[in-house]
């Protein structure tokens, strides 16, 4: 499918560019957070570095043995750094609508990872975790928006890529010669 954006209204336009400004922002953030670490409490106290060793040796879905053997210590601080920055690098290509599809390609890939490393298979609540969830979980939910945003195709809607395909459009263009 590949409707041109004028076949879309500007209602659809405006939020279509809002989810995937959203996106961004969530996984810019998140990736920040983890790079910034240490950091420091309300209570002035250093916090614990960033590590995904916890998350990794608890999974529990389908691929969750293939997850718990990445937890070694030799692999956690090339996983934590990589996690970092590919969330950093996906929230800002998302929010400022540059390559706008491989953004969303390394989005969908580390939510689809986070989701089958512990899907919420039981719908019973786990402790110190937000919500009860059956199946459907935040990630899965995130997921489904992100390839809402590729299909859509929003970087050609608003951001960077548009800036881009227009310049490249006018740098074919014909130039007229005057006689």
């Amino acid at each position: 499918m590949n409707v041109p954006v004028t076949h879309f209204t500007r209602l659809q336009q405006i939020c279509l560019v809002l989810l995937r400004t959203a996106i961004g922002w969530h996984f810019l953030y998140e990736g920040y957070f983890k790079l910034v670490y240490p950091a420091w409490s309300r209570a002035g106290t250093p916090l614990e570095p960033f590590s995904s060793g916890g998350y990794l040796q608890g999974a529990s879905g389908p691929l969750g043995d293939l997850f718990r053997s990445m937890a070694q210590p030799a692999f956690l601080p090339w996983i934590d750094g990589a996690v970092a920055v590919a969330l950093v690098v996906a929230g800002l290509m998302l929010m400022l609508g540059l390559l706008t599809q491989l953004g969303c390609a390394i989005a969908a890939a580390l939510l689809a990872a986070f989701y089958l490393s512990a899907m919420p298979l039981t719908g019973l609540p786990v402790p110190r975790a937000e919500g009860t969830y059956l199946i459907v979980n935040k990630n899965l939910i995130e997921l489904l928006a992100v390839a809402v945003v590729m299909a859509f195709r929003t970087g050609r809607i608003a951001g960077l890529d548009l800036l881009l395909r227009r310049r490249r459009s006018a740098a074919l263009q014909p130039t007229e010669t005057l006689p």
